[in-house]
């Protein structure tokens, strides 16, 4: 295979499609109205990582006795391109899941990004999140360490490893080291607590082992796992099973969504 040669200015070729839809635009494509149900909260998501992560934080809001955090939860199938119609870009302009909507108050309130929604909702219920500085500063520290490195895994090797046209050795190799270097940041971050902040099991868990959880058990790209060498991140596979056990998180995986359309 030849190397790409680089052109001076990258044109958009609009005749060149994608399995994603992706564009180098953003805004809305199509008219769209979006379900609306009876419960106070509504979510329009997928079972990806992320969507994944407030669904189990919905969850474990039951599973604590939380009243009011009931929710309807609506499947956007990005594949199809539900991610960009007018209403769900109403609620997320920059058409990703998660997304949701707030009607408990007296203004509805939108809300995107599902680390900002997990965010929202543990200080909306006081919930999954620390009251004191030092404690909650470290848990801020690692919802942003999984913002800015999750893409890392699925956009890049998840992406490469098995959504790609075609193999590549570059990228594999380069997002695989990556990908390994994150595991065992973590692995050695669990090595001696039982949860991401410590003692206590709370929204930077939930924000975690959707991706990376999820990823050292074998259920992300196919047998990724066996290609990473998961088994020897020790610490990080019993975290992954520990959280995995638990009922809310089980509920939150096996959600059932309802069709848009």
């Amino acid at each position: 295979m030849s190397d790409y040669q680089v052109p001076k200015v990258w044109e958009w070729n609009k005749d060149e499609k994608n399995q994603f839809g992706n564009q180098p635009v953003a805004g809305s494509r199509f008219e769209q109205t979006l379900p609306v149900g009876e419960a106070p909260f509504q979510l329009y998501s997928l079972g990806t990582p992320n969507g994944q992560k407030v669904a189990i934080m919905l969850e474990e809001l039951k599973e604590a006795g939380i009243e009011g955090a009931d929710y309807d939860l609506y499947k956007i199938h990005i594949g199809e391109g539900d991610q960009f119609g007018t209403d769900f870009v109403a609620i997320n302009p920059n058409s990703k899941i998660p997304a949701m909507m707030d009607y408990s108050q007296d203004k509805p309130v939108r809300v995107f990004e599902s680390v900002n929604i997990l965010l929202y909702l543990a200080e909306k219920f006081d919930q999954f999140i620390p009251h004191d500085l030092t404690e909650k500063t470290e848990l801020m520290n690692w919802l942003f360490w999984q913002t800015g490195a999750a893409p890392y895994v699925g956009g890049g090797f998840g992406h490469f490893y098995a959504y790609a046209p075609t193999k590549q050795e570059y990228p594999i190799n380069r997002f695989t080291m990556e990908t390994k270097r994150q595991l065992d940041l973590l692995d050695r971050h669990l090595a001696d607590i039982d949860y991401i902040n410590g003692d206590s099991y709370t929204i930077a868990d939930m924000a975690i082992w959707p991706w990376y959880g999820r990823l050292v058990q074998g259920a992300l790209y196919g047998d990724a796992a066996t290609f990473l060498k998961a088994d020897e991140y020790t610490n990080l596979k019993e975290w992954a099973d520990r959280i995995g056990e638990r009922p809310a998180v089980k509920r939150g995986l096996d959600v059932e969504y309802k069709d848009i359309k």
